[in-house]
Protein backbone atom coordinates (compact mmCIF):
# COMPACT_ATOMS: atom_id res chain seq x y z
CA UNK A 1 0.00 0.00 0.00
CA UNK A 2 1.49 3.27 -0.88
CA UNK A 3 2.20 5.87 1.71
CA UNK A 4 -0.62 8.55 2.54
CA UNK A 5 0.17 12.22 0.42
CA UNK A 6 1.52 14.56 1.87
CA UNK A 7 0.52 17.98 2.61
CA UNK A 8 -0.15 21.54 4.73
CA UNK A 9 -2.78 22.22 7.22
CA UNK A 10 -2.79 24.92 9.07
CA UNK A 11 -1.49 24.63 12.83
CA UNK A 12 -3.24 27.55 14.70
CA UNK A 13 -6.10 29.71 13.52
CA UNK A 14 -4.86 33.03 11.99
CA UNK A 15 -6.22 36.13 12.09
CA UNK A 16 -4.75 39.71 10.92
CA UNK A 17 -5.83 42.82 9.59
CA UNK A 18 -4.62 46.00 7.38
CA UNK A 19 -6.15 48.91 5.88
CA UNK A 20 -5.44 49.69 2.22
CA UNK A 21 -7.14 53.06 0.80
CA UNK A 22 -9.69 53.35 3.88
CA UNK A 23 -10.80 49.76 3.22
CA UNK A 24 -10.38 47.65 6.53
CA UNK A 25 -9.82 44.16 5.66
CA UNK A 26 -9.82 41.70 7.89
CA UNK A 27 -8.42 37.84 7.47
CA UNK A 28 -9.10 34.73 9.23
CA UNK A 29 -7.47 31.01 8.52
CA UNK A 30 -9.00 27.85 10.61
CA UNK A 31 -8.46 24.39 10.15
CA UNK A 32 -10.89 21.81 9.00
CA UNK A 33 -11.89 18.71 7.99
CA UNK A 34 -14.93 18.84 6.30
CA UNK A 35 -17.58 20.89 4.06
CA UNK A 36 -20.03 21.10 6.97
CA UNK A 37 -17.07 22.59 9.36
CA UNK A 38 -16.01 25.03 6.55
CA UNK A 39 -19.46 26.52 5.32
CA UNK A 40 -20.52 26.74 9.88
CA UNK A 41 -17.26 28.83 10.13
CA UNK A 42 -18.10 30.78 7.02
CA UNK A 43 -21.85 30.92 8.85
CA UNK A 44 -19.76 32.23 12.29
CA UNK A 45 -18.16 35.28 10.44
CA UNK A 46 -20.91 36.62 8.74
CA UNK A 47 -23.14 36.72 11.39
CA UNK A 48 -20.11 38.31 13.62
CA UNK A 49 -19.08 40.57 10.75
CA UNK A 50 -22.87 41.06 9.42
CA UNK A 51 -22.18 45.13 9.08
CA UNK A 52 -19.50 44.59 6.45
CA UNK A 53 -19.72 44.87 2.71
CA UNK A 54 -18.13 41.79 1.99
CA UNK A 55 -17.52 38.68 3.47
CA UNK A 56 -15.59 36.52 0.68
CA UNK A 57 -14.12 33.23 1.82
CA UNK A 58 -12.60 30.09 0.21
CA UNK A 59 -12.01 26.59 1.56
CA UNK A 60 -9.71 23.70 0.55
CA UNK A 61 -10.14 19.80 1.53
CA UNK A 62 -7.98 17.19 1.06
CA UNK A 63 -10.61 14.49 1.41
CA UNK A 64 -12.09 14.34 -2.35
CA UNK A 65 -10.02 17.46 -3.38
CA UNK A 66 -13.14 19.75 -2.36
CA UNK A 67 -12.30 23.60 -3.37
CA UNK A 68 -15.09 26.04 -2.92
CA UNK A 69 -14.51 29.77 -3.56
CA UNK A 70 -16.97 33.00 -3.25
CA UNK A 71 -16.29 36.75 -3.78
CA UNK A 72 -19.74 37.86 -2.17
CA UNK A 73 -20.74 41.26 -4.23
CA UNK A 74 -17.05 41.62 -5.13
CA UNK A 75 -16.23 42.04 -8.77
CA UNK A 76 -15.84 38.14 -10.35
CA UNK A 77 -12.33 37.43 -9.93
CA UNK A 78 -10.94 39.84 -7.39
CA UNK A 79 -11.47 38.08 -4.10
CA UNK A 80 -12.02 34.39 -3.36
CA UNK A 81 -10.19 33.31 -6.07
CA UNK A 82 -6.76 35.31 -5.25
CA UNK A 83 -7.30 33.97 -1.69
CA UNK A 84 -7.80 30.45 -2.67
CA UNK A 85 -4.52 30.84 -5.15
CA UNK A 86 -2.59 31.66 -1.78
CA UNK A 87 -3.12 28.15 -0.38
CA UNK A 88 -2.90 26.01 -3.57
CA UNK A 89 0.34 27.69 -3.90
CA UNK A 90 1.53 27.56 -0.73
CA UNK A 91 0.01 23.17 -0.39
CA UNK A 92 -1.93 23.89 1.80
CA UNK A 93 -5.23 21.80 2.54
CA UNK A 94 -7.81 21.35 4.96
CA UNK A 95 -8.13 25.12 5.55
CA UNK A 96 -11.60 28.01 5.32
CA UNK A 97 -10.47 31.54 5.11
CA UNK A 98 -13.05 34.10 5.10
CA UNK A 99 -11.61 37.63 4.65
CA UNK A 100 -13.99 40.69 5.25
CA UNK A 101 -13.97 44.09 3.61
CA UNK A 102 -15.35 47.12 5.60
CA UNK A 103 -15.55 49.57 2.09
CA UNK A 104 -14.09 53.01 3.37
CA UNK A 105 -15.03 55.11 0.20
CA UNK A 106 -12.47 54.83 -2.51
CA UNK A 107 -12.12 52.30 -4.86
CA UNK A 108 -9.43 50.01 -5.09
CA UNK A 109 -9.81 49.10 -8.73
CA UNK A 110 -9.13 45.21 -10.33
CA UNK A 111 -5.77 44.65 -9.23
CA UNK A 112 -5.82 46.41 -5.92
CA UNK A 113 -8.78 44.23 -4.76
CA UNK A 114 -6.73 41.10 -6.37
CA UNK A 115 -4.16 42.22 -4.25
CA UNK A 116 -5.80 43.22 -1.16
CA UNK A 117 -7.60 39.83 -0.66
CA UNK A 118 -3.99 37.66 -1.57
CA UNK A 119 -2.88 39.80 0.86
CA UNK A 120 -4.97 39.31 3.50
CA UNK A 121 -5.18 35.22 3.44
CA UNK A 122 -1.39 35.12 3.26
CA UNK A 123 -1.05 37.37 6.29
CA UNK A 124 -3.61 35.21 8.04
CA UNK A 125 -2.05 32.02 6.71
CA UNK A 126 1.22 33.57 8.49
CA UNK A 127 -0.14 34.21 11.68
CA UNK A 128 -1.62 30.51 11.84
CA UNK A 129 1.11 29.08 10.66
CA UNK A 130 1.28 25.65 8.33
CA UNK A 131 2.47 22.35 9.12
CA UNK A 132 3.33 18.95 7.17
CA UNK A 133 0.93 15.61 7.18
CA UNK A 134 2.89 13.01 7.02
CA UNK A 135 3.46 9.12 8.44
CA UNK A 136 4.97 8.87 11.93
CA UNK A 137 5.87 5.45 13.21
CA UNK A 138 4.81 5.16 16.81
CA UNK A 139 7.42 3.17 19.08
CA UNK A 140 7.76 2.58 22.76
CA UNK A 141 10.78 2.32 24.57
CA UNK A 142 11.26 0.72 28.11
CA UNK A 143 13.98 3.22 29.23
CA UNK A 144 16.09 2.54 32.71
CA UNK A 145 15.31 5.84 34.89
CA UNK A 146 18.96 7.25 34.38
CA UNK A 147 18.69 7.07 30.46
CA UNK A 148 15.68 8.89 30.35
CA UNK A 149 16.82 12.55 28.93
CA UNK A 150 19.45 11.04 26.78
CA UNK A 151 16.32 8.97 25.30
CA UNK A 152 14.43 12.30 24.54
CA UNK A 153 17.96 13.79 22.86
CA UNK A 154 18.08 11.23 20.81
CA UNK A 155 14.31 11.28 19.71
CA UNK A 156 14.76 15.01 19.27
CA UNK A 157 17.87 14.07 17.32
CA UNK A 158 15.85 11.84 14.68
CA UNK A 159 13.41 14.51 14.36
CA UNK A 160 10.59 12.77 16.46
CA UNK A 161 8.46 13.81 19.77
CA UNK A 162 7.92 12.22 23.18
CA UNK A 163 4.03 11.56 22.94
CA UNK A 164 3.98 10.42 26.49
CA UNK A 165 5.64 8.50 29.64
CA UNK A 166 4.35 5.85 31.67
CA UNK A 167 6.67 5.25 35.39
CA UNK A 168 7.25 1.64 36.73
CA UNK A 169 10.16 -0.16 37.29
CA UNK A 170 11.31 1.29 34.22
CA UNK A 171 9.77 4.55 32.10
CA UNK A 172 7.57 3.35 29.08
CA UNK A 173 8.15 5.77 27.12
CA UNK A 174 6.20 6.62 23.56
CA UNK A 175 7.84 8.43 20.96
CA UNK A 176 6.19 9.50 17.49
CA UNK A 177 9.45 9.57 14.73
CA UNK A 178 9.44 10.49 11.28
CA UNK A 179 8.74 7.10 8.89
CA UNK A 180 11.99 7.95 7.13
CA UNK A 181 14.11 8.01 10.60
CA UNK A 182 12.46 5.43 12.32
CA UNK A 183 15.50 2.34 11.25
CA UNK A 184 18.43 5.37 12.07
CA UNK A 185 16.90 6.15 15.84
CA UNK A 186 16.59 2.00 16.22
CA UNK A 187 20.42 1.56 15.72
CA UNK A 188 21.56 4.85 17.62
CA UNK A 189 18.89 3.38 20.60
CA UNK A 190 21.36 0.46 20.15
CA UNK A 191 24.33 1.85 20.30
CA UNK A 192 23.09 4.37 23.12
CA UNK A 193 21.98 1.68 25.41
CA UNK A 194 24.88 -1.10 24.22
CA UNK A 195 21.89 -3.40 23.02
CA UNK A 196 19.53 -3.28 26.19
CA UNK A 197 16.98 -0.84 25.01
CA UNK A 198 14.95 -1.67 22.07
CA UNK A 199 11.76 0.00 20.28
CA UNK A 200 8.48 -1.91 19.81
CA UNK A 201 6.69 -0.60 16.76
CA UNK A 202 3.05 0.35 18.06
CA UNK A 203 1.93 1.44 14.30
CA UNK A 204 2.14 4.60 12.22
CA UNK A 205 0.04 7.50 11.94
CA UNK A 206 -0.63 9.98 9.32
CA UNK A 207 -0.38 13.17 11.67
CA UNK A 208 0.93 17.14 11.29
CA UNK A 209 4.04 17.46 11.90
CA UNK A 210 6.04 20.80 13.84
CA UNK A 211 5.17 24.04 12.71
CA UNK A 212 7.40 25.06 9.29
Amino acid sequence: MSAPQSYYVPVDAGEEEFTEKRSHFLGHVRRVETEAEARAFLDEMRKKYYDARHNCWCYVLHEGGVVRYGDDGEPQGTAGQPMLNVFQREGVENVVCVVTRYFGGVLLGAGGLTRAYAKSAKDALDAAGKARMRLWSAVTVDCPYPMLERLKLLAAAHGGTVEGTDFGAAVSVRILLPQENAAGFDAALTELSAGTMTARREGERFLPGPRE
